[in-house]
């Protein structure tokens, strides 16, 4: 059992590692490309991050038909996969509001726990608002549902 959890802790750092140089070394981590890719009334669009979300459905599909053939993961007991699977107002809204501040701020989640390495101001600002969103949803929202 300790050997199952310290692979299993081994491999999330692994993948954890990997993300976080494929968003750097993508663009993904840098707002002002993001908001060129987002900005597409703009002269100077940049297209290049339709390269890094279609490599994304490349690695991602074959990994979810293989899902579909196990039982079980390899290192879990069981899948976690979400318990609601409509799509209804709050799923609308959360993607309107995660959309809006992707294009505002030019970070989601992923890219900008990667970009926290480089200190930089702007990206420690928009972490810290962006886990007191987390928590304000968790303490009202959550539980509500």
């Amino acid at each position: 059992m300790k050997h199952q959890a310290m692979a299993r802790l081994a491999l999330a750092l692994a993948a954890g590692a990997l993300f976080g140089f494929g968003l750097s070394l993508s663009g993904m981590a840098d707002p002002a490309r993001v908001s060129a890719f987002l900005n597409l009334a703009s002269d100077h669009w940049d297209p290049s991050l339709i390269f890094v979300l279609g490599g994304a459905v490349i690695v991602a599909v074959p990994g979810v038909l293989l899902a579909r053939l196990l039982r079980k993961p390899v290192l879990a007991e069981n899948f976690s996969l979400p318990a609601k699977t409509a799509i209804d107002r709050p799923l609308i809204l959360g993607s309107a509001i995660f959309g809006l501040g992707w294009g505002i701020a030019g970070f989601c989640p992923g890219p900008a726990l990667s970009a926290l390495a480089l200190g930089l101001t702007p990206v420690i600002l928009f972490v810290c608002a962006m886990i007191a969103g987390m928590l304000v949803h968790d303490r009202l929202y959550a539980k509500e549902s």
